[in-house]
């Protein structure tokens, strides 16, 4: 046998031997290595592309976040203006290319992608998915389209838990988990955020204020080791450089609120231009790998003109962090107007980079609008009420929060998440208010058009939670909402023409046989009846009821309503008995399948 087949034969015998829970954790463990050390390769391929296409040929330096300095070296070439025409279509070429000719669902987002694998594919994603994404959106961010880290870095370390739960023959419960636990640490590493990373991935499945709660102990695990292997080789420092914000004033929950409504209206028309994008170039008749590249025209249109919407806009929001305080003359200013144009740039410039489908987050995008939207509103404030003593810096973080949480439907995770990459933990109750109203205002609209309502609608809960109704619910349940007549009983020795008549008089389709001392000895219903007809039996008049009956079904008022189905699909009957309590011999009700049917189909209507 091959060493390698006979090892991992090996393993997945150690493996299932194993406690399920115990398994998935140490499995989560492997997930959190590799997902730390694909982290790091993928961030040294943006750095590498963005040197080797914006620095190297435009002689563009996209300002980076105080927590990141860049990779390499800045090379001699003077700026090119004009060279941002071309890039961003050189890019989407490229990528287009390489994602439609190796693996089409690379393409957009991903974030999408891991959600649907997980709820509709059963964990399954393609091996080859993680490197072709990882190429494609280093060719298109390298290059200035505007997207970010998040969606290909959940699509790349969710691909590989998906691989390794499949190559380990695991069951597709776990294989689900492994995958939630690899986008966790994925986002967890690349963004210095693995408390949110863990939360992101439990929230970011539903569109509801929901969490899977499943995967809540694996992702964690995960994310922390990821975030170890990716901060021991890149720093442990927080991805933006901020002062010391704070909230101590009350009144500030005012302008706060007014910020909340400017990020709701921005998230739904960010989400509105980005799908408005996406069905035109879904209509567009021309081959769906150059899409990419037509999207990039525009983009480099609009970055000509205002170069900041560019790549993910990192640099604006670390200046306006920075506004006004003793850190401004290392990072320099801005100003309200430039972020107020940012925030319109970095709409479009997103709608027509992943929207054409070009492969890209829309995470990182969605933080600098937010942040940019925040800063100005903050400017603002600051110059009609300076009383309040506002500092635009902190509104920044809280934009950041509020437009993403309401945006992808995760305010949880990204309250946790913005104060992670920025390092301040003191603005979470501005950043809860923020988030949560508007989260509430454009609830109704969603980044990600794959998340599924709640848990109660998810394909993967639907067996337990159909188990979980049967369970709670008792036979008697059943006979309450569905009440009818006490079922006639027939004697054994009635003859078969005699049973054919009654058969025929009556709206039972199941008849109760009793003995002579008036115990239930089976049941007879037209099935039998047919079989007997059918067979030309009806010719034996001596045939009586015992010849046709079979062995009855029967349930308890108080047993649960799953035993009493699990009975009747064992005995292959749509109907049972339902017998008294006090006396097993009496014969209380026939209860169908299609009576159960409707009274689970009423309770599902009341949980809905």
């Amino acid at each position: 046998m091959n060493p390698i087949r006979h090892a991992r034969r090996w393993l997945i015998s150690r493996l299932l031997g194993m406690p399920g829970t115990l398994r998935v954790l140490m499995l989560s463990v492997v997930v959190g290595i590799v997902a730390g050390i694909g982290a790091i390769v993928f961030y040294t391929m943006l750095d590498a592309s963005k040197s080797i296409f914006l620095d190297g040929i435009a002689g563009y330096r996209p300002q980076s976040p105080g927590g990141e300095p860049p990779l390499f070296p800045e090379t001699a070439t003077p700026f090119r203006r004009w060279m941002l025409l071309l890039l961003p279509a050189a890019g989407g070429l490229l990528s287009g290319w390489v994602v439609f000719r190796f693996a089409p669902e690379a393409e957009g987002h991903g974030t999408d992608a891991a959600i649907e694998a997980y709820h509709r594919k059963g964990g399954q994603v393609r091996a080859r998915v993680p490197l072709v994404k990882a190429v494609s959106a280093a060719l298109t961010i390298g290059t200035g389209g505007s997207a970010g880290r998040e969606g290909p870095i959940a699509q790349i370390a969710s691909g590989f838990g998906s691989t390794l739960a499949r190559w380990l023959e695991l069951e597709p419960r776990e294989r689900r988990i492994l995958l939630a636990a690899g986008m966790a640490a994925g986002v967890g590493a690349i963004f210095r955020a693995p408390m949110a990373g863990a939360l992101f991935a439990a929230e970011v499945l539903y569109r509801d204020l929901d969490l899977e709660y499943e995967i809540l102990i694996p992702s964690i695990i995960a994310s922390v080791i990821a975030y170890a292997v990716f901060t021991s080789q890149f720093g442990w420092n927080p991805l933006f450089v901020t002062p010391d914000f704070a909230f101590r004033n009350p009144l500030e929950l005012v302008p706060y609120l007014l910020l909340a409504f400017l990020l709701a209206g921005g998230a739904i028309a960010y989400i509105k231009c980005f799908y408005g994008v996406h069905h035109a170039f879904t209509r567009l008749r021309m081959p769906n790998w150059l899409k990419p590249a037509a999207g990039g025209l525009v983009v480099g249109a609009i970055g000509f003109a205002l170069p900041q919407a560019l790549c993910t806009g990192y640099g604006p929001i670390q200046r306006a962090l920075v506004h006004g305080t003793a850190l401004q003359d290392r990072f320099g200013s801005i100003g309200a107007g430039l972020l107020v144009a940012i925030v319109a740039g970095k709409i479009l410039t997103t709608a027509f980079t992943v929207g054409s489908g070009g492969s890209g987050g829309v995470f990182g995008p969605a933080i600098a609008i937010g942040g940019a939207i925040g800063g100005a509103f903050g400017m603002l404030v600051e110059h009609v009420v300076p009383s309040l003593g506002i500092q635009p810096g902190a509104f920044v973080i809280v934009g950041m929060a509020g437009f993403f949480g309401a945006a992808a439907k995760t305010p949880i995770s990204t309250i946790i998440m913005v104060s992670e990459m920025t390092g301040n933990y003191h603005l979470l109750v501005p950043s809860m208010w923020v988030c949560i109203i508007a989260y509430m205002l454009c609830h109704r609209h969603t980044l990600y058009i794959k998340q599924i309502r709640s848990r109660f609608y998810a394909p993967g809960h639907q067996r337990n939670m159909i188990e979980a109704i049967l369970q709670n619910m008792t036979v008697a349940d059943v006979l309450a909402r569905m009440p009818g007549p006490v079922p006639v009983s027939i004697a054994a020795t009635e003859p078969l023409p005699s049973l054919l008549a009654r058969f025929s008089r009556s709206e039972q389709t199941l008849f109760p046989v009793t003995g002579e001392d008036g115990e239930v000895t089976g049941m007879v219903t037209q099935r039998e009846l047919r079989a007997a007809i059918s067979g030309g039996d009806l010719m034996h008049q001596a045939m009586i009821a015992a010849d046709l009956a079979v062995p009855p079904v029967t349930a308890r008022p108080t047993e649960p309503l799953s035993q009493a189905v699990r009975r009747m699909t064992e005995a292959g009957m749509e109907n049972l008995l339902v017998t008294d309590e006090a006396d097993p011999h009496h014969v209380r009700a026939v209860l169908s399948h299609q009576d159960i049917m409707s009274v689970y189909d009423r309770e599902i209507g009341a949980m809905g």
